[in-house]
């Protein structure tokens, strides 16, 4: 038997080596669904579907819909949350276990997801002045700038208009969210949300 050990031991390099090499090609590389599925180097408890849902629905609160984001969107987002230009803890663990390769791989595969809201509903003068500008008539976006907002929660939208106000969430360019939230009554967030609140309605109905 032990003369057997010298050989053995001259055949595992050449079978990690083996393994390295098919490591390297795309074809033996995880996917996007797959690491958002399972998170990547973070295991289980990282993965995306954990909290943002099996078809990237949200939760229909604080969790946002990702399903039909625009990529560069979700790829910014994912960098912010990382370097702590937005911030929530949790997000942040996720995101610097991932590379930016595999970051660009979420993206994309949510971002082709179908989205799940059309739509926003009983849009006000409020909402034309302050917010179709940049994020589209109907709440549709504009680009990895100025995200989709049909389908998203209002409890999500109001969350995110205070986040902007306080300064938690940073990283809008010009400024322009910052101003925008700070001149906002909470009447007029509250309002705003409210446009989530009647395009998600129909969908709530047995």
């Amino acid at each position: 038997m032990r003369r057997f050990l010298p050989a053995l031991a001259l055949l595992f390099p050449v079978s990690l080596a083996s393994c390295g090499a098919e490591g390297g090609n795309p074809a033996f590389r995880a996917s996007g669904e797959v690491i958002a599925f399972s998170g990547g180097e973070g295991g289980a408890s990282h993965a995306c579907a954990t909290c943002h849902g099996l078809k990237g629905e949200g939760d229909g609160r604080l969790t946002p819909r990702l399903a039909g984001l625009d990529d560069g969107y979700l790829h910014r987002q994912m960098d912010d949350y990382a370097n702590g230009r937005r911030q929530n803890p949790a997000m942040r663990a996720v995101v610097r276990r991932l590379s930016g390769e595999d970051r660009a791989k979420v993206a994309a595969y949510y971002a082709a997801l179908p989205p799940t809201g059309t739509a926003l509903a009983g849009i006000s003068p409020l909402y034309r002045e302050r917010c179709s500008g940049c994020h589209g008539a109907a709440g549709e976006g504009r680009d990895a700038a100025n995200p989709r907002l049909a389908g998203q929660s209002p409890a999500y939208i109001a969350a995110q208009l205070e986040a902007w106000r306080s300064g938690k969430r940073r990283g809008d360019g010009m400024g322009e969210m910052l101003a925008i939230s700070r001149a906002l009554t909470p009447a007029e967030v509250d309002l705003l949300a409210s446009h989530a609140e009647a395009a998600l309605q129909p969908a709530r109905r047995p």
